[in-house]
């Protein structure tokens, strides 16, 4: 007869021997062995994605100014520090130098500015050849006024501001070349550590290498803007009886936006303004030919402005039969005070006076070169003395963002609220417009349309 089978418990089957012997009791949890080497990297990804995130920032900036003030301000926070200096100046260049101070004031960076360049680090960072360790490395400063070797203008000067240490940094990198250096200013003695100094090296490459970018683009629309100017009239004439003011701007890619002001036969004045259509070297090219036909035209007749903008019509669909251009020719006696002008898919002109504000009844006609040939009535109105007749471009309409009924409604109120104490000085009624209708400014808009104003005030 077989033992009975003894019964199982929690699990654990009796017939399974035990051991005598036990395991000591754990008295603290080890370690896992990945944990450092987690902290490490922990770290690591927490660098990176400030990192990150600062460039993403420094690339979100389109001009150079806010590029500047945001590679300050990041750069003083990944090296500890509150103020700082920055300075623009690319070796060999005849562009002027750009300096930016982050927590300085104009007083503070005239005092800065009385310190020997060759006495601060950021002056040999400046002046030093690109090729030298430290000017690769940064220049770190831990305890300024301790140094006994230091220039005693440049120890007046920081005790006067109160920083203690400094950590200048050059903007260099082997495709941009040096594009200028930064300092950071440090209220204690101290320095960055090893870690931030590598951060803030791989930020300022990269920011340099934008810096880069934005400084060309800055060119290239300083001398699209040069050209565009160069092709509009240098001055406005004088004519008895009339003032004229005008405000012009250009995109960034250059457009064909125009506008003209010519003293005709017997006293008269020819006023005109136009957009070709496109943008780039190749619209301005044709602005310019446009302008310079319709003068011949208008010297020759003028007064019928139906004919000038014919005879414009015939010109671009023989020359440029793929272009189309919208114009406004008006034809000016201020001695009689009578206006005749023409449009050719034109904006229409306002008139602002005292006791009105209101749109010229304009003929509706295409834009010049959509037609085998162009012919559309003229239309004529006598502006009263103290009147001021505004000529415009569409471009002031598109870069409202609006639609074109809004637009125009828009421009409607922005000219009825010039102040009538204005009303007569046709320089501050384009002011007033200009304001009331971008109120961001003219430059600061991201718009690629050109602005035209021109302005006609009859006495």
């Amino acid at each position: 007869m077989s033992a009975p089978h003894l019964p199982k418990v929690a699990g654990i089957d009796p017939e399974v021997p035990v051991s005598t012997h036990t395991a000591a009791p754990l008295r603290e949890i080890p370690a896992a062995p990945g944990a450092f080497i987690q902290d490490r990297l922990a770290g690591w990804v927490s660098d990176l994605t400030t990192l990150h995130e600062l460039t993403e920032r420094l690339a979100a900036t389109a001009t150079l100014d806010a590029a500047l003030n945001e590679l300050l301000h990041a750069g003083a926070a990944l090296v500890g520090a509150r103020r700082g200096l920055l300075v623009l100046e690319r070796a060999g260049s005849t562009t002027p130098s750009t300096t930016l101070g982050l927590g300085l004031g104009p007083a503070d960076l005239g005092h800065l500015e009385t310190v020997e360049r060759s006495a601060t680090a950021l002056g040999r960072i400046l002046d030093g050849p690109p090729e030298a360790a430290d000017a690769r490395d940064g220049i770190a400063t831990p305890d300024l006024l301790g140094d006994q070797d230091l220039d005693p203008r440049h120890r007046e000067v920081a005790t006067r501001l109160g920083y203690a240490a400094s950590y200048a940094l050059p903007l260099a990198s082997e495709a941009a070349g040096r594009l200028g250096g930064a300092v950071w200013f440090y209220d204690e003695p101290g320095e960055p550590s090893e870690k931030q100094r590598h951060l803030v090296g791989l930020y300022a490459r990269y920011a340099t290498e934008h810096l880069a970018r934005l400084t060309e683009l800055e060119r290239a629309r300083a001398d699209i803007a040069t050209v565009a100017d160069e092709l509009l009239p240098s001055r406005l004439p004088r004519i008895p009886g009339v003032r004229l003011a005008a405000r012009h701007r250009t995109g960034p890619q250059g457009g064909g936006d125009w506008y003209d002001a010519l003293p005709l036969p017997d006293h008269a004045l020819g006023l005109a303004v136009g957009s070709v259509g496109g943008s780039g070297p190749s619209a301005m090219a044709a602005m310019g030919r446009l302008r310079a036909s319709l003068r011949a035209y208008a010297v020759m007749e003028g007064e019928d402005p139906v004919a000038v903008l014919s005879d414009l019509e015939l010109l671009l669909r023989l020359t440029e039969p793929a272009r189309t251009a919208t114009a406004l020719f008006a034809y000016c006696e201020p001695a009689a005070r009578k206006v005749v002008l023409a449009g050719a898919g034109h904006t229409p002109p306002l008139v602002l006076g005292d006791r009105r504000c209101e749109y010229v009844e304009t003929t509706l006609s295409a834009p010049l070169g959509m037609l085998a040939c162009w012919e559309a009535p003229s239309v004529e109105f006598s502006p009263a003395p103290g009147e001021t007749v505004l000529l415009y471009t569409d471009g002031l309409l598109r870069r409202t963002g609006d639609a074109m009924d809004r637009a125009f409604a828009r421009l409607h109120s922005a000219t009825a609220s010039v102040p009538k104490a204005d009303r007569h000085d046709p320089a501050a009624v384009t002011d007033h417009v200009l304001r009331a209708m971008l109120p961001d400014g003219l430059d600061r808009s991201d718009s690629t349309e050109d602005v035209v104003v021109l302005a006609a005030h009859f006495d």
